[in-house]
């Protein structure tokens, strides 16, 4: 994984990027209803300050997280909503305001620790460059959601590097959030950076393959969109399949995209 101050950068222009979509909406934008079912642009927007904060008190107070991971329920739905209740009644400029220092905090926070240690987090500990190569992923998969809410078409750049490393990091996920075995082999991952850049992970004589655009390749991995309406191409019989599971996060997959539903 890149150096750690790299990826802090990264994640500060993204959390930016994602303020920008947000920052002069109306009354009636905030209540729009995402492709998330149930979810307006506020519970984006809610959720990520929430898991902001969370992952800024991790890398801040690790004691104080460990007490509060104690506290955790079993059913991730219900501490995903029990998060969001602790936001989603505040008016929408308490909300942004809240927004802006859970995440500067946050990015803060990660920044300020040893980058050979790591930061505890709700499954394993993390070191502190993948927590927010994590947070990335957050704020794209979130992002797109508030984008899509309101007919935006965002801009990415080679940042997304960060991003895709994480998703083959975590390329097991998928498997794991469906209780299924997880194969026993290795994938080479060919993936194209918005600059034309091509970024090569996995063994390059690997059966089973996985090329594409890395807008695309993000958008499979948060579920933002169904595998059939982007141009990724699988190769071998485990990387075919994987395409339909594939999430670079824990916790239930969710229903994803529907196929045609952001056919370009």
């Amino acid at each position: 994984m890149s150096d750690l101050q790299d990826v802090i950068i990264a994640l500060t222009v993204e959390g930016e990027e994602v303020d920008r979509l947000v920052a002069d909406l109306t009354v009636g934008q905030w209540a729009t209803p995402t492709p998330s079912p149930g979810w307006t642009v506020k519970h984006q927007l809610a959720h990520l300050a929430a898991t902001f904060r969370m992952a800024g008190l991790a890398a801040s107070d690790p004691a104080a997280f460990g007490a509060l991971a104690q506290t955790l329920s079993p059913d991730f739905d219900a501490n995903v909503n029990a998060a969001l209740s602790q936001y989603i009644n505040d008016p929408t400029e308490v909300l942004l305001s809240r927004w802006r220092t859970d995440r500067d905090n946050a990015i803060k926070a990660l920044a300020a620790v040893p980058a050979d240690t790591v930061v505890p987090w709700l499954v394993r500990p993390l070191p502190p460059a993948i927590l927010a190569c994590a947070g990335m992923m957050e704020l794209f998969g979130h992002g797109q959601d508030i984008a899509d809410a309101l007919g935006v078409r965002r801009a990415h750049s080679d940042r997304l590097r960060y991003l895709v490393a994480f998703a083959v990091r975590t390329w097991d996920f998928g498997y794991l959030a469906r209780e299924l075995p997880t194969p026993e082999v290795e994938f080479r991952f060919e993936i194209t950076g918005p600059s034309g850049a091509l970024w090569e992970f996995g063994p390059a004589d690997a059966v089973n393959r996985i090329s594409g655009p890395a807008v695309d390749f993000c958008l499979l991995v948060t579920r933002r969109r169904h595998h059939s309406d982007l141009s990724i191409k699988a190769g071998g019989p485990e990387a075919t399949a994987w395409v339909e599971i594939a999430q670079a996060y824990r916790g239930p997959a969710g229903d994803g995209r529907e196929p045609g539903q952001f056919a370009a």
